[in-house]
Order: structure tokens, then sequence, then C-alpha cells
């Protein structure tokens, strides 16, 4: 599998129901987890990176319903949270991008500290809404209630890194949008419920299209094609399907096909967009549990066309499915197992044990999952408020900042 790994690292704190979390992501990485476990906080987490960039933090936060509902309630009573990534660009540059988010009174917030270095010599730290430190000759002012990346992005040094985390994808379908009519709009990537759906495909290649096409014909009996049918200033999909009897394929409009025919073909456009084109390369893509409202039999198929997606991209799949993961050749390293423990969100690789039952080939990880046998490597956690946390949010790396072109301080 080609390592089309964006993001490698990911360190939560505070974030939802996740106290603490540092895990390694792979070019294909799967959420393993019980209903409830904190498999979507994960993903959202990494969508709220891409919301407050495309577009603004303030956003971000009033969609997930304001800044308490975003950092993790506890007996704690944390008033802040933080993300951290560790990233590498389709140049091959390496760097990571972190920022603190602290609750104030009033349901207001400001970004305590934020901080962003390509290696080598290329950075920006700021703290409370003033840069501290940064290698740019003359950089943009900041203000405590924005991402500093979306200001500075203006500059070639850094543009790489927003165009990054802002074409990342997540998705989790609703089939009765898919079938409604939708209106035309220049949109490079697909929404989270499909609600864009025409228009993405409608500009797909024709190779892209034609592959497409041909997956659903195999999968969805008697289809023998796809096309964006206009009804004035609105337009909805058409499926061209073969009738009994009839010697040419019938058009059926999106609101006459099943919701397993629709959500499959909206995981089949969101694997398939932008990748042919490197000027809206989509950077990393996100599904929530695609076996919804499909065939089992379907669903193991999925796994194939999930590897060849991360030739172009990266992917994360949130699932509950033993048959997406019946193959004894999946990489037990791509499997973070979810749990909650007393109402927090625990993410770590496989255990010993299971990870030996895996790479040993006794099982697949489907006949794993079946038995309810995933269990996370506790030794892979880190405790919720104890040093190792405290090093790696937003303080990582650090101290090897020059001193250049600064007001120095030290974010901790």
């Amino acid at each position: 599998m080609k390592n089309s790994t964006f993001i490698k690292r990911v360190i939560l704190k505070n974030y939802k129901s996740i106290a603490a979390c540092d895990v390694q992501l792979q070019p294909l990485t799967f959420l393993v987890g019980r209903n409830g476990s904190g498999k979507s906080n994960f993903l959202d987490a990494l969508r709220f990176v891409a919301d407050s960039l495309n577009y603004s933090l303030e956003h971000a936060i009033r969609d997930r319903g304001g800044i308490n509902n975003v950092r993790r309630r506890s007996r704690g009573h944390p008033n802040h949270f933080s993300i951290s990534l560790e990233f590498t660009l389709p140049n091959g540059t390496t760097g990571y991008y972190a920022f603190c988010i602290r609750a104030l009174t009033s349901g207001r917030y400001e970004v305590q500290k934020e901080q962003c270095r390509l290696q080598p010599d290329i950075y920006f730290n700021v703290n409370k809404g003033t840069v501290t430190q940064t290698s740019v000759e003359v950089a943009p002012d900041a203000v405590s209630d924005r991402l500093y990346l979306v200001n500075i992005s203006g500059l070639p040094e850094f543009r790489p890194v927003y165009d990054a985390f802002s074409q990342m994808g997540f998705y989790n379908f609703n089939p009765d949008i898919i079938r409604d009519v939708q209106t035309p709009e220049h949109s490079e990537l697909l929404t989270c419920d499909g609600s864009n759906i025409t228009s993405v495909f409608a500009q797909l290649s024709p190779k892209v299209k034609q592959d497409i096409e041909e997956y659903l014909s195999i999968i969805v009996p008697g289809v023998r094609g796809i096309e964006v049918e206009k009804f004035g200033n609105k337009q909805m999909l058409a499926f061209k399907q073969v009738v009994s009897g009839d010697k040419y394929p019938w058009r059926f409009l999106a609101n006459n096909m099943s919701d397993g025919t629709l959500r499959l073909l909206g995981i089949l456009v969101a694997l398939s967009q932008g990748n042919h084109d490197t000027n809206r390369h989509v950077s990393l893509i996100g599904i929530e549990e695609p076996e919804i409202t499909i065939h089992p039999a379907i669903v193991g198929t999925l796994l194939d066309e999930f590897r060849h997606a991360t030739y172009n991209t990266q992917v994360i799949v949130t699932t509950h499915s033993p048959d997406l993961l019946d193959d004894k050749h999946l990489d037990v390293e791509s499997i973070l197992v979810v749990e909650v423990d007393d109402g927090n969100t625990i993410i770590a690789p496989v255990d010993a044990v299971g990870e030996s039952a895996l790479r040993d080939r006794l099982c697949t990880a489907g006949e794993f999952l079946r038995l309810d046998q995933f269990q996370p490597d506790l030794t892979q956690i880190p405790k919720g408020h104890g040093p190792k946390v405290e090093q790696l949010t937003l303080s990582e790396s650090i101290n090897n900042v020059p001193d250049t072109k600064e007001k120095k301080g030290k974010l901790e």
C-alpha cells in the first residue's frame, strides 16, 4: 500500500469525551468500538480543524453547540481543549500544527496558544493573540478568537499547510438528501451528508465516472450508468438500469433508488473526488460506518475500494462491521480500538494478545470483532493529566525553534 499518510500522529486533550489520546495513523485506519464509545468524537476533532479553517473558529464551535459542548465535561472541569497534529505534505515536507483553546465565561473562548512548524526552519508561535515567534519577515497580526493559520495562509510558506488541513472531507451520508433535487455549485469538496453530490459528480473526469459506474454495476444488479439531470435551476442524479424485457436501460431518478445504493454511491464519489487533480487534492477522507443500509456481502468488497483510494489520499473509517474487516492480510497496525471507561473515551492500538493473533493469521480482524475480543493496549494510553500529555500537547519540539525575529516566548 502506498504511504499516502497526511496526518501521522494525533494528540488530543479534553476534546468532548476524550481526556487524552496519542495515536499514530496509517494510510488506511479503522476505528472499531461499540456504540457511544467515542469513535465519532475522534473524527470530529479532525473535522473541527477543517471547519475552523474553511469557515471560522466561531462557526466550528457554534456548530457543535458552543464551547462547553466541545471541551470535555468531567469532575476536574477542564476549561480548555487542545489538538496537536504531526503531518507530511504531498511534497514530502514534515511538520506539526497545534492549538489550545480555553473556555471563558458566558460561552466565550480564546485561542491560548497556537503553533506551526515546517522542517527545518519555517514556523510561527502565537500566545493569546500575540505573535511571539515567527520565521517570516513580515507576519500578519493575530487575534485571540481566531486561528492564526487562516491569517498567515496568504504567505507562500504556510499556504500548503492551510490547503492540506482545509481539504479534509468527513462523511456520514444521508440518502434522503442525496436523492433530493440540489442546487448546482462549483463544489470542490463533497459535503458531509452528500447535499452537493450532483455538482461534485458532474466535475469528475470521464475515467473516474466510468470506474464508479462499473463498480456500482457489479454491486447493484442492472445499473448501467449515472447522469446528472437538470430540472430548471436544480439538478438530480439519474440512474440507467436494466429492466426485464426491454432492450435498452430505463432511467430512474435518485428518488427511486434504495438507501444502500445512494450511500454506496456517496462513498465511491467521496473516495474519488479531486484525487486526479493536483490543484484539488483531498488530503484525508473520514467515513462514518460505511456498512449502514448496505448488504454485508457488499460491505466486504469496500475494503478493496478503501485500499485503492489510499494511492491518492489518507482514509479513516469508523465501523462496527466484521464483514468489512474479514481479510487475513489486513494490517493490524491499521486498527485502533475505541472504548469508553467511566465516561472517558480510550483510543489505542490493539493489545498484545490481539496483535499476536492477527499477525499470526490465526483469525481475521472481522472474526475478532464478532467475538468482541478487541481490547486497547493500555500501555499506549497517556494519563489524562500526567506529564506525558503535558509534554505532548503544544510544547513538543518547541525548544528547537530558532531565536530569530521574535519576542522570545515559549509555549508550554
